[in-house]
């Protein structure tokens, strides 16, 4: 199999907008970026970060806040690295 580097970083740009979008308190969007990145994703890196993100996104949409459960499962998702270290933070 061929990756396509572009298309591998358009997807971790999507992942990094997702991320964005829960810090800012904007369930769909996270939604939206979490899934495109899965989509775009050719090396199973965010194989596992668009289900996290979603009961992410469900805990924002309930209580208004992505509690700390949900942040470590987005982390979790996640391979080390600064995306990870970032959900780790993004904790309020």
């Amino acid at each position: 199999m061929t990756v396509d580097g572009r298309r591998q970083r358009r997807a971790l740009s999507a992942a990094e907008q997702a991320l964005a979008a829960l810090e800012a308190g904007d369930a769909p969007a996270a939604r939206r970026a979490a899934h495109e990145a899965a989509s775009l994703d050719q090396i199973g890196a965010f194989a596992a970060f668009a289900p996290a993100v979603d009961r992410a996104a469900a805990a924002l949409d309930s209580t208004g806040v992505v509690d700390d459960a949900s942040w470590e499962g987005v982390a979790d998702a996640l391979e080390a690295g600064p995306l990870r270290s970032r959900a780790r933070r993004g904790r309020p």
